[in-house]
């Protein structure tokens, strides 16, 4: 994976919780998506598999079935912008899974954007999705804040759609 391939230069920046390059927009959105550990599998397995972007309305082409360093990914918006990426890190741990896709030329934007699962100490599942952007095309740029709202919406959106995956597997239900 070489960084001079990538459309920024701070790969993998989003695996810190709060960092954000400069003359990037940041964005961090976090959604309870439920509680126990069938619903941390679940949604786990939803974010790393591509399930839950599909389900969102996305297409995603891939390189690869589950999302892994190095994996080429290409999200398709409104049948018409396509949004060339790469997989920068991932993570599967008992209690945080994700991963964290990358620009590359041709996408409408450039930075890096994470979707992670975790699940916390009183065993409530969480959906955070990080990303740092700035537009890297005239029709991002020409969008200008309306860019930056869907980006924040879509996020959201992913928040909703996990959890309507997730639903019904509450421990003890």
């Amino acid at each position: 994976m070489a960084p001079q391939d990538f459309t920024y230069e701070e790969v993998g920046a989003t695996r810190e919780q709060g960092h954000c390059p400069p003359g990037f927009h940041p964005l961090h959105v976090r959604t309870r998506i439920g509680e126990g550990e069938e619903v941390f599998r679940r949604a786990a397995e939803a974010v790393l598999t591509w399930e839950l972007h599909r389900a969102a309305g996305v297409r995603i082409d891939s390189t690869a079935e589950r999302a892994a360093p190095g994996a080429e990914v290409t999200v398709t918006l409104a049948g018409l912008i396509k949004a060339p990426c790469r997989v920068v890190w991932t993570t599967e741990e008992p209690r945080r899974a994700g991963w964290a896709y990358g620009t590359l030329p041709g996408h409408p934007e450039s930075g890096e954007e994470s979707f992670v699962v975790d699940r916390t100490g009183d065993g409530t599942v969480w959906l955070t999705v990080t990303a740092f952007s700035r537009p890297a095309r005239w029709y991002a740029r020409a969008g200008g804040p309306a860019t930056r709202g869907f980006q924040h919406a879509y996020a959201r959106r992913c928040g909703t759609v996990l959890r309507r995956l997730c639903a019904g597997l509450e421990d003890g239900t």
